[in-house]
């Protein structure tokens, strides 16, 4: 049997919800290939359905609790993370989050509160989990975060979450630079929308969905398991030159001038 690519590396992923995550089929992946998958869940009301995905992989992942909004738990995950674990390869961060509020008044209504609360989950866990990763990646590796187009151009509805996702870009960048001369690559995933739980919370986002298919050069949605392959690749020697960027994945919509 051969082994796979990712074989004797090991794998955190931060945000399997469901089946249906864009961090499951990455996850899927990258555990196909071989690689030993450590999974981060936000609370104990997610970790029997997170464990019970881990458990149907390849190779078994594990599951740890860690609410990215809490110092204290990102310090307990990791503590956790180096008694199975003493070196990190790869790293998926697959988190978003806004107040329903926020995402359906216009920016400038936004509140400080909610503004503080999206950019917290949606950036700084990020960049919370690069300092703590860069101690344990001493062969250097792969931070991957998942972005969409609203960082770049403006998306109806889309709101406060894409000026979240443009920080989280430059975020991106900056770490690139930063991590480069450790071997750490540092870039972002950028999916057409994908019908997921989480994208079902955006006002209209059937609409944009159906828009997408109809105009995008492909004329086709983007597949879960075409989002797994692009991050199989930029976590292989294939892509060892490539960081500090953001890779659509959009059948072509963003090379639309409208």
């Amino acid at each position: 049997m051969n082994q796979g690519i990712l074989e004797g590396k090991t794998a955190l992923v931060f945000g399997v919800a469901n089946k249906r995550s864009l961090a499951w089929s990455i996850a899927q992946a990258w555990s196909a290939e071989g690689a030993s998958l450590i999974l981060g869940c936000q609370g104990e009301r997610l970790r029997k359905n997170v464990e019970e995905l881990a458990e149907s992989l390849p190779k078994p992942g594990k599951v740890f609790c860690c609410d990215l909004a809490e110092d204290a738990q990102l310090e307990s995950f990791f503590s956790e993370v180096a008694r199975v674990a003493p070196t990190i390869d790869l790293v998926l961060h697959s988190v978003a989050f806004s107040p329903k509020d926020a995402l359906e008044h216009e920016l400038s209504e936004v509140k400080r509160d909610d503004f503080r609360v999206t950019f917290d989950i949606s950036v700084y866990s990020f960049l919370a989990i690069a300092g703590h990763v860069k101690r344990r990646m001493s062969r250097g590796g792969l931070l991957l975060t998942l972005s969409y187009y609203g960082a770049e151009k403006v998306t109806p509805q889309y709101h406060i979450m894409g000026t979240a996702k443009a920080a989280l870009e430059a975020s991106v960048r900056y770490l690139a630079y930063e991590l480069g001369p450790q071997g750490i690559r540092v870039n972002a995933l950028s999916p057409g929308p994908v019908n997921t739980l989480a994208a079902r919370g955006i006002s209209g986002f059937t609409q944009m969905l159906k828009h997408h298919q109809e105009t995008a050069p492909l004329r086709k949605p983007v597949d879960l398991a075409e989002v797994g392959a692009t991050a199989l690749f930029l976590a292989s020697e294939g892509a060892g030159a490539i960081t500090g960027q953001t890779i659509y994945l959009d059948c072509g919509y963003s090379i639309l001038g409208a």
